[in-house]
């Protein structure tokens, strides 16, 4: 039985803003529960580009300044250890996975968690850990994107950039099980993996512009900004919606989207327990399934780090602690 007077824990902390040289693992005491907030303790996360973005002085840092030890992440999968006393839906769970507190403080990089239980899920029984750490923030990405702010159909053309990206490779099956034909853009080498998502028509930015091999679509869920931002809204048909989730849509791109009528907005996810079901709905009947490309130990979090700032990750990668 876990003392959680006494009881400590392993975190990664960052001491400072720059590289992956200011982490510091470092024992803390537990975190002190909330009413509504739930223990768990962490089997496996998944890391993001906000995450070395943070990490790096950008993204999210200011506002994470009011707090001490800043502990990045905000992805885990585990199980529950302690519950709050207004705890109700997670009382009696066991297996529980979650984007906790985005974006605010989620102290995801720790073996412990302090997670409100409107956060989380409960974690379908035929996945992993491991597979369930990194059906969270980007899962739950493209799943607000495409169904809470485009209101996808069924036969609607949708364009997705980088489609093997921990976002996009999400978004290609959620497009597809809502009965979507994806057009979707990324390098040569990930054309037979998208191709086994369900890309329909696949892109390679590469070899030339997407927009002369596009053709007019529906939605666009765009995770890269500037020019293909700006190129993306002319394949839009006219009343279709773009969603960036870097920020992409400028104000100089404005007097396009009036003409064309088209809904354009940026949009940054927000933790959602109901979102998290919907997606454990989906993992649990197969309708998705997360690719992870690279495991790590916690110990190794540096090195995670460095992998994802590559740019080059297909799918997601994951750490484990238990």
């Amino acid at each position: 039985m876990l003392d959680l007077n006494y009881a400590t824990m392993k975190a990664i902390i960052l001491k400072a803003s720059g590289g992956t040289e200011n982490f510091s693992m470092e024992e803390l005491p537990l975190p002190v529960l909330q009413p509504q907030e739930v223990l768990v303790k962490v089997h496996a996360l998944s890391i993001n580009p906000v995450d070395f973005k943070t990490r790096k002085g950008g993204a999210l840092l200011e506002s994470l300044k009011s707090f001490s030890p800043i502990i990045l992440g905000w992805d885990n999968s585990g199980v529950i250890e302690a519950v709050g006393e207004e705890v109700s839906a997670c009382k009696s769970a066991g297996e529980v996975f979650g984007m906790v507190n985005f974006p605010g403080h989620g102290t995801a990089y720790a073996e412990y968690v302090a997670a409100p239980e409107a956060h989380l899920a409960l974690k379908p029984k035929n996945i992993s850990h491991e597979e369930a750490g990194v059906t969270t923030l980007a899962a739950l990405t493209a799943w607000q994107v495409l169904v809470n702010e485009a209101k996808i159909q069924k036969g609607q053309r949708v364009l997705i950039h980088a489609a093997a990206g921990g976002v996009g490779h999400f978004a290609v099956q959620i497009a597809k099980y809502f009965g979507a034909e994806v057009v979707g853009t990324a390098s040569a080498s990930n054309k037979g993996f998208l191709e086994q998502l369900g890309v329909d028509h696949f892109i390679d930015y590469t070899k030339g512009d997407f927009a002369d091999e596009t053709g007019q679509v529906d939605v666009v869920l765009d995770p890269i900004g500037g020019e293909t931002t700006e190129k993306s809204l002319k394949v839009l048909k006219g009343g279709g919606t773009l969603i960036s989730i870097v920020g992409g849509v400028k104000d100089h791109l404005s007097s396009l989207i009036a003409e064309k009528g088209i809904n354009a907005k940026n949009y940054l996810v927000q933790s959602s327990g109901s979102d998290m079901q919907q997606l454990a709905d989906l993992l649990d009947g197969g309708s998705i399934k997360p690719h992870i490309s690279q495991q790590f130990s916690f110990e190794q979090m540096a090195a995670a780090h460095q992998q994802l700032e590559t740019g080059k990750t297909r799918g997601k990668i994951v750490v484990t602690l238990f």
